[in-house]
């Protein structure tokens, strides 16, 4: 019962959200307290959520004081230097946009944190897609699986809970992995361009004069390709037809940040930002401190030295206010469904009935397998779930038929792609939130892409003899 009641519930919410009839905040708490009365349990659903809560506090606590960071050093010009590179390198192809957000996206996930990489990544890119009027879900598709591919870094938690899980070294298990997470990463540029000649053919080549000064009340757009060479001039606007998944305002705030005038640069200070950025990020991957406290002190700092002046702290705070709520508001409200899916015990009757309905003439194949189940599990549940309460249950499947530990720890990462737009990532939502994409949509255009990259890299593992 606990089974099917645990898989209605994620349908429910799915369907839900996919087709807008409930915000993503409302269907994360009322689903779910729904359902724990259904299970009769709803005499404990405080508890359920405080324990929720208690459980991603921490990563509440980061997102909060990394926007607030993140937000601080867009606003003096830290990465203004990126921004009008990509630029220059994309000049208003869309196809190069595409493809330059995922080699954007998969060089920031280097450091392992994905609410780091959405931040950086559309601060960056959003001018330019909104300018263009290029689908916003193509750059939220894109970013999520180049940084679901380079999650699987020993240092980005999925290659970590399967080391802890399976008692087995972290690096035994990524190394051997490279060339198929490599084949991965191709699979997502590869689809970016693919996405990318889709985008061109809709809105044509385009070439943006002077697109690196804003101040210029009108910027002339000339169409140069798409079959469309006779197209004359446009002035003020860009990109032609209408998308279901782009801004039909057309407005072009996003593009203040890259005003060379703007009163919150802080040029004389940006070596400082940028060691302070470095300092915050090789600590992160040491692990010096807890990254929520990494965030909190980088946050104070970098207000208190770039500005000085009360008011304007106060200025910079209620400026980044919106994005803090809506995301920690997100996160908060995902303790309530993971709470109530885990303290009903539906995580686990969820994952025993799966490893209890794998064919017996399966068990040689249990690295198939598990590569097969980390796709939908790791959308459907936490990684500390399937890593901490699966895995060991599929590892011990496996050992009965002689499969090796190491060989179903790196099937078990082959999902992250995926794993990385599902609802329960607290990431996803700095993704959406700041790109101002509606979490349904961004869901209906990912899942099918990233199900088909993650599929790469458990065949190229297979094909490799890796997995």
């Amino acid at each position: 019962m606990l089974t099917i009641l645990g898989f209605t519930m994620i349908a429910t919410f799915l369907v839900l959200i996919m087709l807008k009839k409930m915000s993503p905040i409302a269907a994360l708490v009322l689903i779910p307290a729904l359902f724990c009365v259904f299970v009769g349990k709803g005499a404990d659903l405080g508890d359920y959520v405080i324990d929720g809560v208690t459980d991603l506090a921490p990563t509440a606590a980061m997102l909060m004081f990394a926007i607030v960071y993140f937000g601080v050093m867009i606003d003096v010009g830290l990465f203004d230097p990126i921004v009008r590179g990509i630029l220059r390198f994309c000049k208003a192809d869309p196809l190069r946009i595409v493809v330059g957000t995922a080699v954007l996206a998969a060089i920031v996930s280097l450091d392992g944190d994905g609410s780091t990489t959405f931040m950086i990544t559309v601060s960056a890119m959003y001018p330019l897609y909104k300018r263009l009027k290029m689908s916003l879900v193509v750059m939220t598709g894109v970013a999520a699986m180049a940084n679901g591919v380079m999650n699987t870094l020993p240092w980005g938690g999925p290659t970590a809970r399967a080391a802890t899980a399976l008692k087995v070294d972290a690096s035994d298990i990524f190394v051997p992995m490279i060339p198929a997470l490599a084949v991965g990463l191709l699979g997502v540029l590869a689809l970016a361009y693919v996405l990318g000649r889709r985008e061109r053919k809709r809105l044509g080549v385009l070439t943006l004069d002077e697109v690196l000064e804003p101040q210029e009340t009108e910027t002339v757009l000339v169409a140069a390709g798409g079959g469309d060479a006779g197209r004359p001039v446009r002035t003020g606007g860009a990109g032609s037809g209408t998308d279901a998944d782009t801004d039909p305002s057309g407005e072009d705030d996003a593009f203040k940040g890259l005003d060379p005038e703007r009163a919150t640069l802080r040029p004389r200070l940006y070596w400082f930002n940028a060691l302070l950025t470095v300092t915050l990020l090789t600590a992160m991957i040491m692990e010096w401190l807890p990254i929520p406290v990494l965030f909190l002190l980088g946050a104070a700092l970098a207000l208190t030295v770039n500005f000085p002046h009360m008011p304007d702290q106060k200025a910079r705070l209620g400026a980044h206010a919106e994005n803090v709520l809506n995301v920690s508001g997100m996160v908060f409200a995902a303790a309530v469904f993971t709470g109530v899916l885990q303290g009903t015990g539906m995580v686990d009757h969820m994952a025993g009935w799966l490893v209890d309905n794998i064919p017996d003439g399966m068990g040689p194949h249990m690295a198939f397998v598990t590569g097969v189940l980390s796709i939908p599990l790791t959308y459907f549940m936490s990684n500390d779930g399937f890593y901490f309460g699966i895995l060991p249950v599929l590892a011990e499947a496996g050992h009965a038929h002689g499969v090796s530990s190491l060989e179903i720890a790196r099937a078990s990462i082959v999902g992250q792609p995926l794993h990385m737009s599902s609802p329960l990532v607290p990431a996803v939502y700095v993704l959406v939130g700041m790109a101002k994409v509606e979490f349904g949509d961004h869901t209906r255009f990912v899942v099918k892409w990233a199900a088909l990259i993650s599929l790469v890299v458990l065949g190229a593992g297979i094909l490799f003899g890796i997995i």
